[in-house]
């Protein structure tokens, strides 16, 4: 740490102890913001964070880090490559973990102790760089920058933004600033664990603020050359998986003629070689793509998105005004998200993809019903959930908050009682 990060390191040190913290928003604030390569949406979020902090002139210095960066190969793998590995082999198990393990503090102690002796690393990172304000969009980093704060390691404020419209347990901290959640009934969720109002911002999910861009419908379709006319699909393939995008895309060429397809294959290239192969065997209008930053204008062209509701994905189809017909939501937090999209309105669902042209057609067929669900997106939507974060912690005076023992008890009890 350098001379004059060390002073202000003491200086703040002074400050929480005497209540007076944080300091005044005239000095140059440094925000770190981490997030883990485990799921593209967290890492997404964080980026939308470091945009916005970044034009921001109180903000000296910001840094957007993935924490698995600093952890051992087999530590990253766990997180960044198992989750993937069971959403493909044993989806059923997550969902069935997801509950089992959302009570309060269930799997606090031992989770914070793995992760602890696996981010030794990460720690010397945080402690060098001794932020001002630290934003996590992954509840790995949050618990360590928790027992970090909670030791007197640093002097910072946490802020934890949950990148699912639903709150599991794992994102419980003993220590922190201020909770980020996607919609009110998730605030509702941790005032009545015991959360105070005032720690608690609905801010919606941070997104990308080009899906707030101006854009021209008809220039847009022109590039891909498509008809703003008729109908536009847009299928992500997401963690689909090759044999059951591929299934889906057939079944979508069932669709009378002028319904228009864009499959978005990310970096799957044996997917996107299969899709095209099928593009021989129909006349109709199908444009097949890889990864893509272009997902801001296909998703305002298009008229109906089909495949999983991820919490990013979600938040960007209803900033877009875009109705959604969900498939195959990973048991657990994107089955909660897609309960939500259908309550408001804003996604049909398909349980048996063999049905999946059908349920297209008939909302297709129904304009007045496909214009209610676009308005019921965009009255949903916060596309300004990432300026929302930093306007409120770049003029918030709380304080750090600690749940004591007693508390955590308290919300544990109520968790299973309710």
């Amino acid at each position: 740490m350098n001379p004059t990060r060390r002073n202000d390191h003491f200086q703040r040190q002074a400050a929480m102890k005497s209540g007076a913290f944080p300091l005044s928003m005239e000095d140059g604030r440094r925000v770190l913001i981490m997030s883990t390569s485990a799921g593209a949406g967290h890492v997404k979020a964080a980026a939308a964070l470091e945009k916005s902090f970044a034009l921001d002139a109180r903000v000296e210095e910001v840094i957007n880090n993935d924490a698995l960066r600093y952890t051992n190969r087999i530590f990253r793998d766990f997180y960044s490559k198992l989750y993937g590995s069971l959403v493909k082999s044993a989806p059923n198990f997550l969902g069935w973990w997801y509950k089992t393990s959302d009570e309060p503090w269930r799997t606090d102690a031992m989770r914070h102790m793995i992760d602890r002796l696996n981010t030794r690393p990460l720690v010397k990172f945080i402690r060098d760089f001794d932020p001002h304000i630290t934003v996590c969009t992954h509840f790995m980093p949050a618990g360590i920058i928790s027992h970090l704060i909670a030791t007197e390691q640093i002097q910072a404020q946490l802020s934890i933004v949950v990148t699912d419209f639903d709150f599991h347990a794992m994102w419980l901290s003993r220590v922190f600033h201020r909770y980020f959640v996607a919609i009110d009934e998730t605030k509702a969720h941790l005032e009545m664990l015991g959360i105070p109002n005032e720690r608690v911002t609905v801010s919606g999910i941070p997104i990308d603020a080009a899906f707030s861009y101006p854009l021209d419908r008809d220039d847009a379709c022109r590039k891909f050359e498509l008809n703003p006319e008729r109908p536009i699909l847009l299928l992500s393939a997401g963690a689909a998986g090759t044999e059951l995008t591929e299934f889906m895309v057939e079944r979508l060429l069932d669709l009378p003629s002028g319904v228009q397809t864009i499959v978005v294959c990310g970096r799957n290239e044996i997917l996107r070689e299969r899709i095209n192969s099928l593009k021989q065997r129909t006349s109709a209008t199908l444009r097949v793509l890889g990864y893509t930053d272009d997902m801001p204008t296909l998703m305002r062209v298009a008229d109906l998105f089909i495949g999983k509701p991820g919490g990013m994905t979600s938040a960007e189809a209803i900033a877009s005004g875009l109705p959604m017909c969900i498939v195959n939501p990973i048991p657990g937090q994107e089955e909660r998200n897609s309960d939500h999209l259908l309550e408001q309105g804003i996604a049909i669902k398909c349980n048996e993809l063999a049905t999946l042209a059908f349920k297209v057609d008939r909302l297709l067929d129904d304009p007045l019903r496909l214009a209610r669900m676009r308005a019921s997106a965009l009255r949903f939507a916060k596309p300004d959930a990432a300026q929302t974060v930093v306007s409120t912690l770049l003029t918030d005076n709380l304080t750090t908050l600690s749940i004591t023992p007693d508390q955590r008890l308290s919300m544990a009890t109520k968790r299973m009682n309710s």
